[in-house]
């Protein structure tokens, strides 16, 4: 939710992207010029001194050069968000041709705003961006919104009505308003690192310290304080703008898309040209995934151990046409996310893209990174409870040296001098090049074992770690499955244990555990979740592409009984399986079915396995399956 406090009211906003900005508070101010000139008055009047106070303090700068206004009125933002951390950002201007944007599907009243220019109306897209997202002003809601409200809401069926792709026009409209498909971490120069470093506070009482012992003719001591700050800030400029770099580069992804327009050709364009709304053409070979996308046809195998930690592949299925509303966690088996490896796509792969830039899984991921989540750590507390007695003792001692020098009667500067000693001898002016030197120590010991950190306190924060706690099972134990049986069911209960699966009569049991999973072939190789491989190795059953007895174009998968010798005695299958199609394991639904055919032959039929108080709900009532949970 954003709200706007500049009117005393708060106003929700919906379709809110991420959980990482679910609320935020929006104030609005307005520039005024004559409060402008005069900070800039006061600022050579106190000899800079104005400017550093309002860099230290970016909300009193705020308030002294600005007015609280309207939000559809504001140049300058004051956010607030859900962690109580504030930011001032600039509300920026984009001038749209009349009607242009009207083709991305957004109502033109909504987000348009008209400027008067040589008694001419333009029409002018305000936003604002604030941690990588993109926030545009929605004049009917009266409040700023994030882009990706604009393209929530389709229905599953107005997805595949999209199939036909985007014109040129409606693609240059919807970059205009979504920006670019980008995840572009800002690398801050050495200059302006530099400058935010040295006018730190504490760096700036060690510049006046060293000054006053300069003075006090300390010219070694001074020096040598001089020198280690100055190392200290060079090696922290460079490890800081070092670990900007990688992450950058981790995080930029652009590579070459195949799209379709509305005029059925096929185009190849940079990825940082997609908007949400194109028609994307999968190559069969794997991409590295540029965006947020649903998959429209064809079944894709896909390594999601980016976003997710897990190594197994998942397979993406189409989504079905419907009147529900497209959500990418309910439908998270059909869509595919930004930064995730596309293994192999079976058939045509076509998806629509959906969200783009930090908007997408990808950047919501990368956004958290950049901007962690505030930490209420014991040792900073006590840190600045330890500042403060020592700044109440060097008062105490300041005003005592101060007495005792007016009695007596030394000079004017060797009264200043002695007195402000006291304050540098108290309160440790090395203090800040100690910790920045015990940082970087940390993080070039972390570094040797490959672990980058962009947010260097957080490593004290980590030093107190006692208990570590992981909720993978496989972090901890070894790999590796066997099969101990089968156990059937005879009528009413359980029948005798089956200890090779190849002993089974040919039937649904033998056939779900053959053909009911999500095993995929890459490169002539089996590709799935551990437990399915191992169930169709205890079958004995081969998986293989079986051409042309799909539709056009596609290729099923069969699952092809041993072979003949290589069968037990008595038993006797020689008739493959082909999977028309696949409903991969869903955790909310606790189950996953497939559809299968004979092959050469025309019944159809389903077969599914799941949790057993699932697959027992779906059973007859009279078929006695329901109390199979008290034989378990």
């Amino acid at each position: 939710m954003i709200t706007d406090n500049s009117e005393q009211a708060a106003r929700p906003l919906c379709g809110c992207p991420s959980a990482h900005h679910s609320h935020m508070e929006v104030c609005g101010f307005r520039k005024v010029p004559w409060r402008v000139a005069l900070t800039y008055v006061g600022a050579v009047l106190s000899a800079g001194l104005l400017l550093l106070l309002f860099h230290w303090y970016p909300r009193l700068a705020l308030r002294i050069r600005c007015q609280p206004c309207p939000l559809g009125l504001a140049t300058l933002l004051l956010v607030t968000d859900s962690h109580g951390q504030q930011s001032i950002v600039e509300v920026m201007t984009e001038e749209v041709e009349e009607g242009s944007l009207e083709q991305t599907g957004a109502e033109e009243d909504e987000w348009r705003d008209t400027v008067q220019l040589h008694t001419e109306e333009r029409s002018v897209l305000r936003f604002y961006v604030f941690e990588g997202q993109r926030y545009v002003w929605l004049s009917r809601k009266g409040a700023f919104c994030p882009v990706s409200v604009l393209n929530e809401g389709w229905t599953c069926a107005e997805l595949h009505g999209r199939r036909g792709g985007l014109s040129h026009e409606e693609q240059s409209a919807k970059r205009t308003l979504y920006g670019q498909n980008l995840i572009d971490v800002p690398v801050k120069s050495y200059m302006r690192l530099l400058l935010e470093e040295v006018l730190n506070p504490f760096y700036v009482f060690q510049l006046f310290s060293v000054v006053l012992w300069l003075f006090d003719h300390y010219y070694y001591y001074a020096g040598c304080i001089l020198l280690i700050s100055l190392a200290s800030i060079a090696l922290t400029l460079y490890e800081t703008r070092k670990q900007s770099s990688t992450l950058r580069s981790m995080a930029r992804l652009v590579v070459s898309v195949t799209v379709r327009r509305a005029t059925g050709e096929e185009e190849v364009l940079s990825s940082e040209q997609l908007v949400p709304g194109d028609c994307v053409l999968l190559p069969p070979d794997g991409l590295l995934l540029p965006c947020d996308a649903v998959l429209l046809e064809g079944e894709c195998m896909v390594n999601e151990s980016m976003l997710t930690g897990e190594s197994v592949p998942v397979m993406k299925t189409a989504v079905t046409r419907g009147e529900q509303q497209y959500c990418p966690d309910a439908h998270r088996r059909h869509t595919l996310f930004c930064g995730t490896q596309l293994i192999q796509t079976k058939g045509r792969g076509i998806v629509i893209v959906t969200r783009t830039g930090f908007c997408t899984a990808k950047g919501d991921l990368v956004s958290s990174i950049l901007h962690p989540q505030p930490i209420s750590f014991r040792f900073y507390s006590d840190a600045m409870k330890f500042l403060i007695v020592l700044g109440v003792l060097a008062l105490i001692g300041t005003v005592y040296s101060v007495v005792i020098l007016v009695q007596s009667n030394v000079t004017v500067m060797e009264l200043v001098v002695r007195s402000l000693d006291i304050v540098t001898i108290i309160v440790p002016p090395a203090l800040p090049a100690a910790l920045t030197t015990g940082m970087l120590y940390a993080q070039s010991r972390l570094k040797q074992h490959g672990v980058f950190c962009v947010s260097p306190p957080r490593i004290t924060v980590s030093g107190k770690a006692s208990v570590i706690c992981f909720d993978k099972t496989g972090t901890l134990t070894e790999e590796g499955l066997d099969v101990w049986g089968v156990l059937p069911r005879d009528g009413g209960g359980f029948g005798e244990l089956v200890p090779d699966p190849r002993l089974l009569p040919p039937g649904p049991l033998l056939w779900v555990m053959a053909s009911c999973h999500s095993v995929c072939l890459l490169g002539g190789q089996p590709l799935g979740d551990p437990l399915d491989l191992k169930m169709i190795e205890s079958t004995g059953w081969e998986l293989v592409e079986s051409a042309g007895e799909g539709e056009p174009g596609t290729d099923l998968t069969m699952m092809k009984p041993p072979a003949f010798e290589q069968q037990p005695q008595g038993i006797m299958l020689s008739e493959p399986l082909l999977i028309v199609r696949r409903f991969p394991f869903s955790s909310a639904l606790q189950r996953m079915s497939v559809v299968v055919r004979p092959k050469g032959g025309h019944g159809a039929q389903t077969l599914l396995k799941g949790a057993p108080e699932t697959v027992a709900s779906l059973c007859h009532r009279d078929s006695g399956e329901r109390e199979m949970g008290d034989g378990l």
